[in-house]
């Protein structure tokens, strides 16, 4: 098979673009994304793509007038530029994993009758994936009772260090690469309470925030394993026995997957305020707290710290579909067949 995997922007997109990469060993597989966002950091240098581009694209969400008119035509010539490139490599299937990057491929894909698939990564449909859902082959989504794949596609570490969490020991903060000051600052006024529990804390600051939260745990005379940003998360969250995060699709499927009980504290001002839909499903399915950023947050956090862990875990690890991204390669092949 050759399978073109298109989509980007943000981490949270670009992550499942790299698990279904994991998953499609022994397939020609090429990426289409954009210069702008994270595109290249992800997968610039990734030999394991036959070939990847970058092309001149934008969002248009957002914009002005004419800011959605530049952007529509970047889109535009970006179009005609991925129908030269899926001719060229002979697709035989286009995976959209969503965001402003996936918008020309897969327009182009359809444009030249080749199946389209797509993942959904959060509970609030992107415009891109409403509009394209009625022309895809297979519309992938945790949140759809009506996906014919369940689950969310994660990196594998995260199930293979899969387990039940049985008493609180460690306590992890995911205050984001950039810091969620709401998430550092309850962890810093939590911190002395978790201390004369002898409960350990990990903390990922984010850069931004690192040294006033550096200086404050300092202040407050704790003793923390403190990150501004780091890359052995996955190893982190299996230490943990405990999580509060942020609900992006991506950190949230993660922490499920791995049978980490979370307390989520969305993001307030993400588009559709999709993070809280996100953390609402978890909630909604028994499987984790979550909570608005507001002056009651420390409250509710102690309240939920002395709720029994092993129920919560052993939902997680019973809800989770192991394998997604192979399920998602699987399909296409089985789709390409019949």
């Amino acid at each position: 098979m050759r399978l073109c995997i298109t989509g980007g922007g943000t981490g949270g997109h670009l992550m499942i673009a790299q698990a279904l990469l994991d998953s499609a060993k022994g397939h020609e597989v090429i990426f289409i994304g954009s210069t702008h966002g994270q595109d290249k950091k992800y997968f610039q240098n990734d030999t394991r793509f036959k070939n990847v581009y970058f092309l001149e694209t934008t969002g248009v969400v957002n914009q002005n007038f004419f800011g959605k008119v530049k952007a529509l035509f970047k889109i535009f010539k970006a179009f005609l530029e991925s129908r030269k490139i899926l001719k060229k490599h002979s697709i035989d299937a286009t995976y959209s994993v969503g965001g402003f990057s996936a918008a020309p491929a897969s327009f182009a894909t359809l444009s030249k009758s080749i199946p389209l698939f797509i993942h959904e990564q959060n509970a609030v449909e992107g415009r891109l994936n409403t509009l394209l859902k009625p022309y895809a082959r297979r519309f992938i989504s945790a949140y759809d009772a009506n996906s014919s794949i369940k689950g969310y596609p994660v990196q594998a570490i995260f199930s293979q260090t899969s387990r039940l969490r049985t008493s609180l020991k460690t306590i992890i903060f995911l205050g984001g690469s950039h810091g969620a000051k709401a998430i550092n600052d309850l962890a810093l006024s939590v911190s002395k309470e978790l201390q004369k529990k002898d409960i350990k804390i990990i903390h990922q600051a984010g850069e931004s925030d690192f040294l006033r939260v550096e200086k404050a745990y300092k202040d407050l005379g704790v003793e923390v394993q403190l990150y501004a940003f780091t890359k052995e998360l996955a190893s982190l969250i299996a230490k943990s026995d405990f999580a509060v995060s942020r609900a992006g699709a991506s950190t949230l499927w993660e922490l499920t997957t791995n049978g980490c009980p979370t307390f989520y504290v969305p993001y307030p001002y993400a588009a559709g305020d999709h993070q809280f839909y996100n953390a609402k499903f978890i909630v909604d399915n028994s499987l984790g707290w979550c909570e608005r950023e507001s002056k009651e947050l420390k409250v509710k956090f102690l309240e939920i710290l002395d709720s029994p862990l092993e129920e919560k875990s052993r939902a997680l690890m019973a809800y989770v579909s192991k394998d997604v991204a192979s399920q998602m390669i699987e399909d296409v092949l089985k789709v390409l067949s019949d």
